[in-house]
């Protein structure tokens, strides 16, 4: 839609030609902006409740640098994933206000929501009870990195985040001494390695969704991950569901969308 056509949209919807709602269902689906080597979709935010996220993964300094200034232009927040320290100082000689975020590899221009203050701060006024926020599990601290990605991505998206880390079934007294404040989240992130079998447990404990994580953590009959998918996958306990191995990002993704109909 060019904008000859967006100008004709608007002059109807102010003589009442056309509806607020069929020009919105109009506008939301406008081209992306061509730079070449990638396609800016900056009308995502009005589909899906959130602008879209580069994966800078395989992209060039330049070209990362390139995306963040066009996307800076239309949103307030611009988030990046899968990004080297290294790779973070280079960007930031073009961008000084760029954001990282070093164990989720996450770099962003924007604020984000403290999710580390104390969760007992967020409560209703009227109720006492909290306010909707997940909570991030991991079985191991070897899985820290990618439930960092899933809580950094839930907090830029505008979410509190509640961290719990280390309580896998090794020991599962750990996991069951923080069940009171795991059973306040509204949805849970499991992020487990090895087998992957705190999900299932989490699952068969817990009321809130549980979105669980493989990850790649683990000795060589564990095939990169593998085995947790499988593991999670075939959980005999309802109300889990799985996402992609090491996909911290899908996970905190997911987990804004459901808390967003909260």
């Amino acid at each position: 839609m060019d904008k000859k056509r967006i100008l004709d949209l608007l002059k109807n919807v102010s003589s009442g030609k056309t509806s607020a709602k069929q020009a919105y269902s109009l506008l939301k689906n406008l081209p992306y902006e061509d730079l070449g080597f990638a396609k800016l979709d900056h009308h995502r935010a009005m589909r899906k409740g959130f602008p879209e996220v580069v994966y800078c993964e395989g992209k060039t300094v330049q070209q990362i640098t390139a995306i963040f200034k066009k996307l800076a232009k239309k949103s307030p927040t611009v988030i990046g994933t899968r990004v080297s320290k290294e790779a973070y100082k280079k960007i930031r000689k073009a961008l000084p206000k760029l954001n990282y975020e070093e164990q989720a590899r996450i770099v962003y221009l924007g604020e984000k929501v403290d999710g580390r203050r104390k969760m007992t701060k967020d409560r209703l006024p009227a109720t006492g009870s909290l306010l909707p926020f997940l909570c991030v599990l991991t079985a191991g601290t070897a899985d820290i990195p990618v439930a960092e990605e899933a809580a950094v991505t839930a907090e830029l998206l505008g979410n509190r985040v509640d961290r719990i880390y280390d309580v896998g079934v090794a020991g599962i007294h750990r996991l069951i001494g923080n069940m009171e404040r795991i059973s306040k989240a509204s949805v849970i992130i499991v992020v487990a390695g090895m087998e992957g079998a705190l999900g299932s447990v989490v699952a068969g404990l817990a009321e809130a969704p549980v979105i669980a994580v493989p990850t790649s953590v683990g000795y060589g009959a564990s095939f990169k991950g593998l085995a947790a998918l499988l593991t999670m996958m075939n959980s005999c306990a309802p109300g889990i569901a799985v996402v992609n191995i090491d996909n911290g990002f899908g996970a905190g993704v997911m987990a804004h969308t459901i808390l967003r109909l909260k």
